[in-house]
């Protein structure tokens, strides 16, 4: 590989602003970059830019859709990635998605609990938490957050890692995101090891690390715009 800088608008390039900028946050927050995951999301890229990056040192990779995950884990089963997926999971495909996943970032509901329920394997979980009135959005209320923690932690085959969130539109992040520390805080009253929050994304990662983010999510900022879908 060359040592000349990359070209910024490549995808070598905005992974090595990316991952400056991420390195600078966690100083400024007097944390240790070292201690927080980048986890490219490719949504609806090719397995060839997937490929691209594990080139350029990227381990971790996630996706938020199950069939294209399946497709493209598959397809680059040869090479030394963790696959994250951290969209919304259907219960029926829970079976299929710990076949490939290393953590799964959205459990949500009992339903989901017991459908990723095994005992041969175990998966790292992230327990998601709704910051909106809509119940429609993923993620458990937060009023519901130990119920769901404790079913999880009776459930063979799921190690929880701790809590995954997507800031709310139209606000301010950084508060959004303290509401995750401090939920996070409940739920180590029940699993002092579930110490991890996946929460941050191209827009917003820096706010992110400052409220302890260890797990972020980031796409198009090192991706570049995604293709559309077909």
């Amino acid at each position: 590989m060359s040592d000349a800088t990359p070209a910024a608008d490549s995808l070598a390039g905005r992974l090595a602003e990316v991952t400056g900028r991420v390195s600078d946050a966690a100083r400024d927050a007097g944390r240790d970059p070292a201690e927080i995951t980048t986890i490219v999301v490719t949504k609806f890229h090719p397995a060839a830019l997937v490929a691209e990056l594990a080139e350029l040192g990227v381990r971790d990779v996630g996706e938020n859709r199950h069939q294209e995950a399946q497709a493209k884990a598959a397809e680059l089963a040869g090479l030394d990635l963790r696959w994250h997926f951290v969209g919304q999971l259907q219960s029926k495909k829970a079976r299929q998605a710990r076949a490939y996943a290393s953590a799964i970032h959205s459990v949500d509901r009992e339903a989901l609990v017991d459908a990723l329920r095994s005992d041969e394997a175990s998966v790292d979980c992230f327990v998601q938490v709704n910051l909106t009135d809509d119940p429609g959005r993923g993620g458990v209320a937060p009023d519901r957050l130990e119920a769901l923690v404790e079913r999880v932690l009776e459930t063979p085959g799921l190690r929880l890692r701790g809590l995954m969130a997507v800031a709310p539109l139209g606000e301010p992040a950084r508060p959004a995101f303290a509401r995750v520390r401090a939920m996070s805080e409940r739920v180590q009253k029940l699993d002092p090891t579930a110490r991890d929050l996946s929460m941050g994304m191209s827009h917003d990662f820096r706010d992110a690390i400052m409220e302890g983010a260890t797990h972020l999510r980031i796409g198009t900022a090192i991706t570049g715009n995604r293709p559309v879908a077909g």
